[in-house]
């Protein structure tokens, strides 16, 4: 499953434009679903939160920072005043369930887009998500192999500093590795983006962790069978893409 994933992925990066923002649009409602299924006692008001992603990511296609800005904004007021039509109790869970996926997940496909957009955005998107799922990968070998301390327990037990660290540096080497086939992305630049990966990948990992422990699941979906949901699939994603764009938005010679 994970092979046919990436190559569909590959296809939308390098088409980038419309079809691009429509895939984010598509595999982002995916993610919202997981999510508001999991906070579903928390009765999030799910047409509002996919409408905001489709809004966001739209706006990153065609608008701007501001744009995006103006409907993550707007999205409050709306959701509030949708709680009030229904009758619904509960406003105030209802309104930090929904706006969790707003800002979370939203945020990160509208800035997939924008990324696409900047000069070798489609290069740099792919050297991202090289460098956070073999990290992963990474991580998950170094932690069988020599994992002995915890690294957050409370949140999840399997996860170990050794397993963190072997993750780390592939992360570090994927991106550094990538880049030398990308003559536009020098040395530097690659060692920074694969240190950010490396760094927040994992924030973003434990992240979806701690969400799922408070909703008391253990996986998010079953899209990708026993290995879970798209939202397992991507957490880390979801904050190295934003990370990623900032990164590449600072260094970019374009």
């Amino acid at each position: 499953m994970a092979v046919p994933a990436a190559i569909v992925a590959i296809v939308f990066v390098d088409l980038g434009g419309l079809p691009w923002a429509l895939f984010m649009i598509a595999l982002g409602w995916v993610c919202l679903h997981e999510l508001y299924r999991m906070l579903e006692r928390w009765r999030p008001v799910v047409v509002v939160g996919l409408a905001a992603l489709a809004g966001m990511v739209m706006a990153a296609r065609y608008g701007s920072e501001q744009r995006i800005l103006e409907v993550t904004v707007g999205t409050l007021p709306v959701l509030f005043l949708t709680i009030l039509v229904r009758g619904q109790r509960g406003a105030t869970v209802a309104i930090a369930g929904t706006l969790l996926g707003v800002y979370w997940i939203g945020l990160a496909f509208a800035h997939a887009v924008m990324l696409r957009q900047a000069p070798h955005g489609n290069g740099v998107i792919i050297d991202i998500l090289v460098g956070t799922f073999l990290a992963d990968t990474g991580a998950y070998v170094g932690g069988r192999l020599f994992g002995r301390r915890p690294l957050a327990p409370q949140i999840s037990p399997r996860k170990t500093v050794e397993g963190l660290l072997c993750g780390m540096l592939v992360a570090i080497v994927a991106v550094y590795l990538a880049g030398l086939y990308q003559d536009w992305l020098s040395h530097g630049d690659a060692l920074l983006l694969g240190l950010t990966v490396a760094i927040v990948g994992p924030l973003g990992d434990l992240f979806e962790s701690a969400v799922k422990r408070d909703a008391g699941t253990k996986d998010a979906g079953h899209l990708f069978g026993a290995h879970g949901g798209a939202l397992d699939r991507l957490d880390a994603v979801i904050f190295t893409i934003v990370a990623g764009y900032y990164v590449w938005l600072a260094v970019s010679p374009g």
